[in-house]
């Protein structure tokens, strides 16, 4: 780490302590233009820890990261965010070498962003709710012409319209990370980064994905096809944080990060498959099976859509159809020329 890294560190530490609160909201605004500032901390977060200055600055870093999620600034809210794939890499590998003394300010602020985020602000706790649509109403990812015919049976007919919600929540409060509850964690802190992914950069987009093969191939043979160096042992890692990073990933596909992300989901499928998970392999071989068939080159020029049939506004019913208003008024022309 150079000096004029330490230096923009240092300097971004002390001058928060002094803002007035008036100016806190047009400085929150200010931190998402200063990209030397983000560099210089993730150099903080990635370098190894055994730098006597590097882990000196690493907790108060933390600490700071930690009074911008709990300040309800909604633009220092999400600059922390961004850190957080870097965060989650940096304390799993540390969890898997055995060394936690090291990732203790890590611990600490993985663990308050999730307590701060499993209760509204009176300090109840939340409940998540999330509606999955019918695959009989046509969505921006769906129409129901192209699944084929439905047969209307009597218990299609009946679920006919229905929308099926899922609760996720009460949580309940960490005070440390264990074993036991260290997925349940991050898997509910990757949820909150990825309902703010449409606010990320693109550093912490390339930061996920990158941090999504590290987590899927460290230890098993394809990490030498990747050449990643560093962790050497394999990580542990649950069904439904792998459909998380999916999630994650397949915002990234269209946002700028074709190459990273085309890599991220093949080790994740590679992952999924050694592990016999059948939720992200059903997530995984859904994405790959809806990607175009050529790489999006220009997609570093601005953000990218999902390409859908949409369904026409005017009637596909024929203007000469026959209807039975249509035969009605036929006979009443019919029956009053005859009059005539």
């Amino acid at each position: 780490m150079l000096a004029v890294d330490t230096g923009l560190v240092e300097e971004w530490l002390s001058e928060f302590k002094t803002l007035p609160e008036a100016s806190i909201s047009s400085y929150a605004t200010s931190l998402k233009e200063k990209s030397a500032l983000i560099s210089s901390l993730y150099k903080v977060i990635q370098e190894p820890q055994s730098e006597a200055s590097i882990f000196n600055l690493l907790e108060p870093v933390c600490h700071q990261l930690f009074e911008f999620y709990r300040s309800g600034e909604e633009q220092l809210l999400r600059f922390t965010l961004q850190f957080l794939p870097e965060l989650m890499w940096c304390y799993l590998a540390v969890s898997a070498s055995r060394d936690l003394q090291s990732s203790g300010c890590i611990e600490a602020l993985l663990l308050g962003v999730y307590n701060l985020e499993i209760v509204d602000k009176e300090g109840h706790s939340k409940v998540l709710s999330f509606t999955i649509p019918s695959l009989s109403k046509p969505s921006v990812y769906h129409e129901p012409s192209s699944i084929g015919s439905m047969a209307l049976t009597e218990g299609a007919l009946s679920q006919h319209g229905l929308s099926r919600v899922v609760y996720s929540g009460p949580h309940p409060q960490r005070e440390m990370l264990t074993a036991q509850n260290r997925f349940e964690v991050l898997t509910f802190l990757l949820l909150c980064y990825n309902a703010a992914l449409s606010y990320m950069p693109a550093v912490s987009l390339q930061s996920l994905c990158q941090i999504c093969s590290r987590i899927c191939v460290c230890g098993y043979p394809r990490q030498q096809v990747r050449k990643y160096k560093g962790v050497n042992c394999r990580i542990p890692v649950s069904s439904e944080f792998m459909v998380q990073m999916l999630t994650g990933i397949y915002y990234a596909f269209y946002n700028g990060e074709w190459d990273l992300a085309r890599k991220a989901m093949d080790d994740i499928l590679y992952r999924a498959q050694l592990e016999l998970y059948p939720e992200p392999l059903l997530v995984a071989n859904a994405i790959k099976a809806s990607l175009p068939q050529g790489a999006m080159k220009s997609s570093k020029e601005g953000t990218r859509c999902i390409q859908v049939e949409i369904t026409p506004t005017s009637s596909r019913i024929s203007r000469n159809a026959v209807t039975s208003m249509s035969i009605r008024g036929h006979r009443w022309k019919r029956h009053g020329k005859k009059n005539i």
